[in-house]
């Protein structure tokens, strides 16, 4: 009974008040998009961010703006920050940090070509081996692209 005495006050509050209550009343996350992108022998890009901590070292990817598509802020950020068209873009894990609200959409992709560097945000853009990753990659960040390249994530189909 008193379930439906609460249904029924909420559906009489304005809609405006209702979205504000869920909104303060939930946690709010940022949301990126990441890749895990592979060339044609096989290796994988990373890059060197200037402003990322620890070593810098990490795979590409960056905030989904409002309205955008997470498969749109990859392909946006890689062009932005390293001119790097991608292909065979697939959706490999949604992933969620507690510590900085963050959900991160991580896809693998095959690069078109090869970067070259376009924002002040990165420091470098190189092609490793999955088996000589540099010092200070993150180690959550080496499980990921372990798992996604024994899952069948290939540089070309």
């Amino acid at each position: 009974m008193l379930r439906n005495l609460l249904s029924n006050v909420w559906q009489r509050v304005p809609g405006g008040i209702r979205r504000w209550t869920v909104r303060a009343t939930n946690t709010t996350f940022n949301v990126t998009a990441a890749g895990i992108v592979r060339n044609d022998d096989g290796k994988v890009l990373l890059l060197k961010h200037r402003f990322r901590s620890g070593s810098g070292w990490g795979i590409p990817g960056g905030f989904i703006e409002a309205g955008e598509q997470a498969e749109d802020a990859l392909r946006r950020e890689m062009r932005e920050e390293i001119s790097l068209e991608l292909d065979q873009i697939r959706l490999f894990r949604v992933r969620t940090f507690r510590r900085v609200n963050q959900i991160e959409v991580v896809f693998v992709a095959r690069a078109l070509g090869e970067p070259h560097l376009n924002s002040v945000e990165v420091d470098q853009a190189l092609w490793f081996s999955p088996s000589s990753f540099p010092e200070g990659l993150p180690s959550d960040q080496k499980k990921l692209i372990h798992q996604a390249l024994k899952d069948g994530a290939k540089g070309s189909d």
